[in-house]
């Protein structure tokens, strides 16, 4: 089953657990101390963010260690970078505007000839 990246991440829980796997491979006791909800909780996000493909699991012992996978971030980062150049894009025309508007109200303005 695989499920939207975004649908995966819209959950705060999720992203909770997201960003505390940023800091590397954890394990689950790790990610249910930070995210604050039962390890049952916290089993059931990490499911649905490895059915996504944003994390991956490896057993250690007694222990289950998850980690973020590189794959999916880079496919969301090249969907949005289309959209990143729009606006910047647009931002460097809005500056290019902006200074060409202080340009003008600091030139002064010449009188015309008669």
């Amino acid at each position: 089953m695989h499920i939207n990246p975004f649908e995966a991440l819209s959950d705060p829980t999720r992203r909770l657990i997201v960003e505390t796997l940023r800091q590397g491979e954890r394990p689950v006791s790790d990610i249910v101390a930070k995210a604050g909800i039962h390890q049952s909780g916290v089993s059931r996000h990490l499911r649905i963010l490895s059915e996504a493909g944003f994390v991956s699991m490896r057993p250690d012992g007694q222990q289950r260690l998850y980690a973020l996978r590189p794959e999916p971030f880079r496919e969301l980062d090249s969907w949005l970078s289309g959209y990143r150049e729009l606006w910047e894009a647009r931002l460097d025309r809005f500056g290019a505007a902006l200074d060409k508007k202080r340009s003008d109200r600091t030139t002064p303005k010449k009188e015309p000839r008669p």
